[in-house]
């Protein structure tokens, strides 16, 4: 016997399966914001099949990202980028998480805008410097400052981040929360909806 929790949970799974149909709930924001971990539990949370376009592009490519970036240079692998996230958004009700850049692109976010519901894990500078710094993998962190470098990629790419559908901070809590907020901001964009429908029938 389910648990009234659990009955909670499988109601509002459904309802957000329902509010996507199939458009892809798509993850996007700078490095360390979490999105492919959370991206992943969410997706378990509604019951929709998780991808990450970094793992899509590697396998396309057959090239890891760093080694893409230093044979053929960051134009290329955003035009490789785009046409993989292209393909993906066709695949129905999917959770896809984005590389930092992805959504930067204009041709891309167009293409996001048009398919999906895109959710910003925003993060402050610490929160992401912390979870980034051990790793040497990240290609546009390869400089004599790279906490600098991360702040500077925050002041470009924040406003065009705040474009997103819905914003979400992802900070050091339990990540049981931030996928618990993910998916109330997703419902509350249906509150939304019927809030304004109700407006605009009473007129």
């Amino acid at each position: 016997m389910k648990s009234r929790s659990e009955d909670k949970s499988s109601a509002h799974a459904e309802l957000v399966r329902d509010l996507l149909g199939k458009r892809a709930l798509v993850f996007v924001g700078l490095m360390g914001a979490g999105k492919s971990v959370i991206g992943k539990m969410v997706a378990n949370a509604i019951g929709v099949p998780f991808i990450d376009s970094d793992n899509e592009i590697e396998e396309a490519s057959r090239m890891p990202i760093s080694d893409l970036f230093a044979s053929y240079g960051e134009p290329e692998f955003r035009a490789l980028e785009g046409r993989v996230i292209s393909r993906l958004l066709k695949d129905g009700p999917i959770v896809l998480s984005t590389g930092g850049g992805a959504f930067i692109n204009p041709a891309t976010r167009q293409e996001i805008r048009q398919r999906s519901l895109s959710v910003w894990l925003k993060a402050d500078l610490d929160v992401l410097w912390e979870r980034v710094r051990r790793r040497s993998h990240r290609p546009l962190l390869q400089t004599e400052n790279p906490r600098q470098t991360l702040r500077n990629l925050m002041e470009q790419r924040y406003p065009i981040y705040a474009e997103a559908d819905l914003v979400v901070n992802s900070r050091d809590v339990s990540k049981d929360v931030i996928v618990g907020e993910v998916i109330d901001a997703v419902l509350q964009t249906k509150k939304s909806h019927m809030d304004a429908a109700g407006v605009a029938n009473d007129k």
